[in-house]
């Protein structure tokens, strides 16, 4: 015990958070050592240091103190000198023994956290409203309470060499493939880093190298992760992170929002076929405006064709410049928009956007038509918020092949597009699926959302990487 008491002390010397409490005894002292910020004084005291006092006769067996003499819900036993550190600065109590060579720790958690609140970044209609926190003990829970099932398992690693952070993972036993959550717990034991601070220190591992786009789902609601667990994939979560990491994670993915399965089926049909739409509109229609102003204008109606050469007659920039210009300007007033104190991004955006289009394009800097394609791209980006970033290399290879080969190039950079999505993988599994596999079910829930009896036997099956 002397080796055990040196080790902590010298470890955890200078921290005035450090609490060592001595507890005498018939057999001998006992050393407890805590944090003050971490844990709960009260269930400290009520639980582990009363009985000890209260006791006359405590035998020297380890059993004897763990069953008859701590009232605390869980103790456990710690093997080394590094778990015993963990344990302390985790939350927990650890006891020393000077007349048993035995060390245990005691839970007694009681740190400052957020509550539970509506998630911001996944606001929905109708649905669950609760969203995860910092706290990890209560994003567990929270997924205890969607899925009360057994084979539901929860196991939890340490990743980074200085932090120390606790990584759990979730998944349904014989629901998930067995070669999916192996994959998953080597990648996470071999990330060699000094600390985690939120989920993404772990993404970075898990996603696939050389693309903008995710190959790894996050979300922030419960009722989201569950239903990921459900369908045979792998919830990670990161103590400190309010967001939980979902694998493997799909392209069309990022057109189901978090209430398509709350409201009305039709409504939720038509809003993913708008949102599809979206898409499109945001990658291709720059260039496609750019390939036919400056290369196929007799496709143009001959009426429309007057009024776009009048409003650019007064424009001293190439057409692929006048849009990247313009392009630019409303990424400024986004990017300022989301740093800014909430109400007052919200005013400057709209405001911003107003009085930078009527400028624009009263000083001859842009056309009315730019304007209006840019703008549009814009706001239909803002539809599918997880694929801005895949979105935003995108868009500026198609203007840019278009503007160099008109038509021609704006296909070939679309097909390159769906090339290079087709090529991506998540976790082992085809980024595009289900396309090219050998289930066809899953369509189901594809561009149009079906019945939920049908749809929740959504399985992710082992013979789906094929």
């Amino acid at each position: 015990m002397d080796e055990y008491l040196e080790y902590i002390l010298d470890k955890l010397k200078d921290n005035i958070d450090l609490n060592h409490r001595q507890v005498l005894c018939n057999k001998g002292i006992i050393h407890m050592f805590y944090i003050d910020n971490l844990c709960n004084g009260k269930l400290i005291s009520d639980t582990i240091i009363a009985p000890f006092i209260r006791k006359e006769n405590i035998e020297a067996d380890i059993d004897f103190i763990k069953k008859d003499v701590i009232y605390s819900s869980s103790v456990g036993e710690i093997k080394s000198k590094d778990e015993a550190l963990i344990h302390i600065l985790s939350g927990d109590v650890v006891i020393l023994f000077d007349f048993i060579c035995d060390v245990i720790y005691c839970e007694a958690k009681g740190f400052s956290k957020r509550s539970i609140t509506t998630p911001i970044t996944e606001a929905v209609i109708k649905g669950p409203r609760e969203g995860f926190n910092e706290a990890i003990v209560d994003n567990i829970s929270l997924i205890r309470r969607k899925i009360k099932n057994p084979d539901l398992k929860i196991e939890s690693l340490y990743v980074g060499e200085k932090s120390n952070t606790i990584v759990m993972i979730a998944y349904l036993k014989d629901v998930a493939p067995e070669t999916l959550v192996k994959h998953i717990k080597e990648t996470i034991n071999n990330t060699e880093i000094d600390f985690v601070l939120d989920v993404n220190y772990i993404e970075e591992s898990i996603k696939a190298k050389g693309t903008f786009f995710d190959t790894v789902g996050y979300t922030e609601k419960p009722d989201i992760a569950a239903s990921k667990i459900f369908e045979g994939r792998v919830v990670i979560l990161v103590d400190g992170s309010p967001f939980a990491l979902t694998v493997p994670y799909f392209f069309f993915e990022n057109f189901q929002m978090a209430d398509d399965y709350y409201l009305n089926k039709y409504y939720t049909n038509a809003t993913r076929l708008i949102r599809l739409v979206a898409f499109c509109l945001a990658v291709l229609l720059p260039g496609f405006y750019i390939a036919i102003n400056s290369y196929h204008f007799a496709l143009i109606p001959l009426v429309f064709i007057f009024r776009l050469a009048s409003s650019r007659a007064d424009v001293p920039f190439p057409l692929v410049l006048e849009v990247f210009i313009m392009a630019f300007f409303f990424q400024l007033l986004r990017e300022a928009g989301i740093r800014l104190p909430q109400p007052i991004g919200q005013a400057m955006s709209i405001v911003g956007a107003l009085i930078l289009g009527d400028a624009a394009v009263g000083s001859g800097l842009a056309s009315q038509s730019t304007v209006i394609v840019v703008a549009l791209s814009a706001i239909s980006s803002f539809l599918i918020p997880k694929l801005y970033s895949g979105l935003y290399l995108w868009i500026f290879i198609v203007t840019i092949l278009s503007s160099l080969l008109g038509l021609m190039g704006f296909f070939a950079s679309f097909f390159m597009l769906i090339a290079h999505i087709a090529s991506l993988d998540s976790c082992g599994y085809p980024y595009f699926m289900p396309f090219g596999t050998s289930n066809d079910f899953k369509y189901k829930d594809l561009f149009m959302r079906k019945d939920l009896k049908n749809i929740s036997k959504n399985i992710l099956y082992k013979d789906d990487k094929k």
